[in-house]
């Protein structure tokens, strides 16, 4: 470029007046204020945010703010806990047993204790833990001598590495939960006991078993935890105090909550680690009701077939075999006797922050929430009393008539077994009962919060396909009851069960039961999916034994539909399939009667009924050993069966 052009330039570029020279200065102030903002000007402030916390909720709901070490040492370390207690629950009753436990040690020895749920902690970790502490295992049996979810991997690390595992260091005792009318009968804690023994552990006392084929599993607990506290005194020195109670859990009202921060009833999920990350769970969700209609036409007890719709939750998907989890709600008369005894009622919708004392201490129960949810959703106050509650809610009776009565059930065993035999006892029955029309002004929220156990769901096996009704699981399920021992006409009725009868009552508009509902669930029920390794052989040719009575029909319904609909759509033969299903008369309890026998008819399923209370009277097992006489015992030596055990 030349001179003269650069100079042309120089002359048009320059401000023709004083306005321009303004205008200039003008649009370099503005756009250097833009620039430097944030820099120069206007910093963020950064507590900013801190102006539109709630306090409340940041203490009582938030994450901890670092990750808590799956270290269990470290853990008790860190804490300067005493004793841990390891619990593996799949139903909620030996994490219940655990939390009791560790209760009792505090107030009665004064022992720091930590409750931990198995798949909260690498188990390898235990090798670490020192001799001067104490370790109680309380483990539970399920299915067919399974481990619960939360204990699968302590299971496996004792059976798969145990060649490898030392535990010189650990002193323990253990307790275990199961049942005697199924073959492996507290199988898990007589395992889990012989390998650590075999990796050097020293157990301090015989194992503890609770069998709940009798229903025994209570007594059998207080029993072996009386004997545990007089070793504890006699051989390990501990000093007895006399606390009546210390909370774990502050329980407030706090007015300045507003709804939308509180937890309505909504469920929180409880899954274990190893469950999760076995996706062995699905989250939580509200399902609308499809279809709901009774079933069977049975003169004696109610069966309710349920379809709920999936089509909402795209990304909830069930594979046949499956169970699906039922969250019930209390009903009201229950809810409304217990808040009338603590005189909370009127303050039902006040809300409430639950928040633990100690960082240690696992929360159960979200929050902040209400009353009304707390009783009708997240407690389980239906549930029975045990001697052990009775004999510390004395110490809260408002009189001493009802503290004498309190004391004569929790402290004798004959006297609260023949009471129970012929009273239907709930918590807020109990409190009713002992002290009428009066307020247990000296009983804390957080008692009940820490002794009432968490209301969890009911599984029940998915009765549909999920090749012929992907977006669609159906539930069969018998609405039960349970006749009190000592008084026959008086009956407790099953809480999950009646709560899907109620719901049926309000869809179809009829009245079967006397349970009210909430008007906003009246059409819906919080699920999720569990999944199942009861499964149908991946060979479709192979032939299937089922052997099913009542409702345990459930899951044999979806197989015969899985076959059915494989060999629609593939058009290739299936293997044969037999089931053996008992039921009372033709006429009284034949689920499913007019599908099975369209199934039938294609010669692609035989059917063997066994009627109980009709022609031969014949039970289920009866009618297996009489075919075995037919040479259906070879074939079931040869190909794959499947037993539903529906006597235990």
């Amino acid at each position: 470029m030349s001179r003269m052009d650069v100079s042309e330039l120089a002359r048009l570029a320059a401000p023709a007046s004083m306005a321009d020279v303004v205008a200039l200065a003008a649009v370099g102030l503005g756009l250097a204020t833009h620039l430097l903002r944030g820099i120069a000007w206007d910093k963020p402030d950064p507590y900013h945010g801190v102006w539109f916390e709630r306090p409340q909720l940041r203490d009582a709901g938030a994450a901890p703010r670092q990750k808590a070490t799956r270290n269990i040492a470290q853990r008790l370390a860190e804490f300067n806990k005493d004793i841990v207690i390891f619990w593996g629950s799949q139903s909620g009753t030996a994490e219940a047993f655990a939390n009791r436990l560790a209760r009792e040690c505090h107030l009665r020895f004064g022992q720091a204790v930590l409750t931990a749920d198995l798949s909260d902690y690498d188990v390898d970790t235990i090798t670490l833990i020192p001799e001067s502490k104490l370790a109680i295992f309380m483990l539970s049996t399920f299915g067919e001598g399974d481990p619960s979810d939360n204990a699968t991997a302590l299971w496996e690390w004792l059976r798969n590495d145990a060649s490898e595992v030392r535990l010189q260091n650990l002193r323990y005792v253990a307790f275990g939960l199961g049942n005697s009318n199924y073959k492996h009968y507290n199988r898990v804690v007589d395992v889990v006991v012989e390998a650590l023994d075999n990796a050097g552990a020293r157990r301090l006392m015989p194992i503890g078993r609770a069998d709940d084929a009798n229903g025994g599993t209570e007594e059998a607990f207080i029993a072996w935890k009386d004997e545990l506290h007089s070793f504890l005194v006699e051989k390990l020195g501990f000093q007895q105090r006399r606390v009546p109670y210390e909370p774990s859990f502050a329980v407030v009202e706090d007015t300045s909550l507003s709804p939308i921060d509180l937890h309505h009833g909504e469920p929180v999920s409880r899954r274990s680690g190893i469950a999760k990350a076995r996706n062995a769970y699905s989250p939580v969700k509200s399902l609308a009701i499809q279809e709901v209609r009774h079933i069977g036409d049975s003169s004696e007890a109610s069966c309710l077939h349920i379809e709920l719709d999936l089509v909402e939750h795209p990304e909830l998907r069930y594979q046949t075999g499956d169970h699906l989890a039922i969250y019930p709600i209390n009903p009201d008369e229950e809810m409304q006797l217990i808040m009338e005894a603590v005189g909370i009622r009127a303050r039902a919708d006040t809300p409430l922050l639950i928040t633990p004392l100690e960082e240690a201490t696992k929360a159960t129960i979200p929050s902040p929430t209400t009353a009304l949810a707390l009783f009708r959703h997240y407690l389980e106050i239906c549930a029975p009393v045990s001697r052990d509650t009775i004999r510390e809610l004395a110490n809260f009776a408002p009189s001493q008539k009802a503290k004498d009565f309190l004391k004569s059930l929790g402290e004798d065993k004959e006297a609260y077994a023949s009471y129970t035999a012929k009273t239907h006892v709930t918590i807020g029955r109990l409190l009713s009962l002992a002290a009428p029309n009066i307020v247990w002004k000296d009983l804390p929220l957080s008692y009940l919060v820490e002794t009432i156990p968490p209301l969890q769901p009911r599984y029940y096996s998915v009765s549909s396909s999920s090749s012929a009704t992907p977006r669609r699981a159906s539930l069969t399920v018998a609405v039960d009851k349970t006749q009190l021992p000592g008084d026959p006409s008086k009956e407790i009725p099953g809480l999950t069960t009646h709560y899907l009868l109620a719901l049926a009552d309000s869809i179809n508009g009829t009245t079967t039961t006397r349970q009210s509902l909430p008007s906003a669930d009246s059409h819906r029920v919080f699920a999720h999916i569990r999944r199942s390794p009861f499964k149908l052989p991946s060979l479709a040719s192979k032939p299937v034994i089922m052997i099913a009575a009542g409702t345990g029909i459930a899951p044999f319904r979806a197989f015969v539909q899985e076959r059915a609909r494989l060999r629609a759509v593939s058009g290739k033969p299936v293997g044969r399939m037999v089931l053996f299903f008992g039921c009372r008369r033709p006429d009284d309890g034949y689920l499913y009667r007019e599908e099975l026998a369209r199934a039938a008819e294609d010669g692609m399923l035989e059917v063997v009924v066994a009627f109980s209370r009709s022609g031969r009277g014949m039970y289920v097992q009866d009618c297996v050993a009489e075919k075995g006489e037919e040479s259906w015992s070879q074939f079931a030596k040869k190909r794959n069966q499947w037993l539903e055990d529906v006597w235990g």
